[in-house]
């Protein structure tokens, strides 16, 4: 585990781990298992349907836990449909670690194609974390297609912060969730970089189906160079419940932008809303920070940085 240089920067840079972790964890490596360790009240064990994958059951009640299952690859050629589903107890809550980093110095694609599906329990509180990296001087793609599926019953909350750092040559992310049980509750946080010729697309749909349900749906980006950037966030409320979208980008150089979002209510007490914007950084934003001794490549940094945080 953690047997290379690559190896350690990876799993810092997508994970922050630096050394084995605390608690549950499932660290995969060009297709295999490269460490895993379950605790008293999470545990993980690998899938027997024929899948790849794992599945990973949190015990009712349970607390303060933090779960890590990174995803790393260091070869090139690599290509790989995971599939990791996540049974999540009442009255618990926990945090979800994941996240892929590909290194790839050859001539060949690489890809990582991951289907997790989580069914969150009862008052139940999840954190889920995903952040994407590639690197390498290959000519071979970094290709990553992410999936969250995600089924609340009562009461249950479930907030996933997720982000592409940079390096991702293409990549389609596909999120669903529905939203069950009443009081549920699913907050999305998007962010996401891509530059040179990268290809980035990022597809949401959101069922309010129970009362008093709601979601709160952000997605920030940058577009950089000539890369392309598609956003389709659509939520549909069908009960009394709330949900709001927020679609903010910044575009740079030749990039290209597009942001479609779509609300759909099906019930007179449901209330949607959202929002899209796309545009350069204002010039008075860069001057200011030039003022305070920044030079131009500074100060957009500087914003940049700000706007993704």
């Amino acid at each position: 585990m953690m047997d290379t240089q690559v190896d350690r920067e990876l799993l810092e840079k997508i994970a922050d781990l630096v050394g084995k972790p605390v608690g549950a964890f499932n660290i995969r490596k060009d297709t295999g298992c490269d460490g895993r360790q379950s605790t008293e009240h999470i545990e993980i064990t690998g899938k027997t349907d024929g899948k790849s994958g794992i599945d990973i059951r949190v015990k009712d009640g349970t607390v303060g836990e933090t779960c890590h299952i990174p995803v790393i690859i260091t070869k090139p050629g690599i290509q790989e449909l995971v599939y990791n589903d996540f049974y999540i107890g009442e009255n618990c809550n926990v945090n979800i670690v994941a996240g892929c980093g590909i290194h790839n110095c050859g001539d060949c694609d690489s890809q990582h194609d991951g289907i997790h599906t989580f069914y969150v329990g009862k008052n139940a509180k999840v954190t889920y974390i995903e952040k994407h990296y590639g690197e390498g001087s290959g000519t071979g793609k970094r290709i990553l297609n992410p999936q969250t599926i995600l089924y609340l019953e009562e009461g249950a909350s479930v907030t996933l912060e997720t982000s592409q750092i940079r390096g991702v040559d293409d990549t389609k992310r596909y999120t669903k969730g529905e939203l069950n049980g009443k009081g549920a509750e699913l907050i999305i946080h998007e962010k996401l970089l891509t530059h040179e010729d990268q290809h980035a697309s990022s597809e949401m749909d959101v069922f309010l189906n129970a009362e008093d349900s709601k979601t709160q749906v952000t997605s920030r980006s940058v577009a950089q160079d000539t890369s392309h950037q598609v956003f389709y966030p659509r939520v549909e409320g069908n009960c009394a419940c709330f949900g709001h979208v927020q679609c903010d980008a910044i575009i740079m150089g030749h990039a290209k932008v597009r942001a479609i979002p779509e609300i759909t209510c099906n019930h007179v007490d449901a209330s949607l809303i959202h929002e899209a914007a796309i545009g350069k950084i204002a010039g008075e934003q860069i001057l200011k920070l030039m003022t305070l001794g920044l030079t131009h490549e500074e100060a957009e940094q500087k914003i940049l940085e700000g706007f993704l945080k």
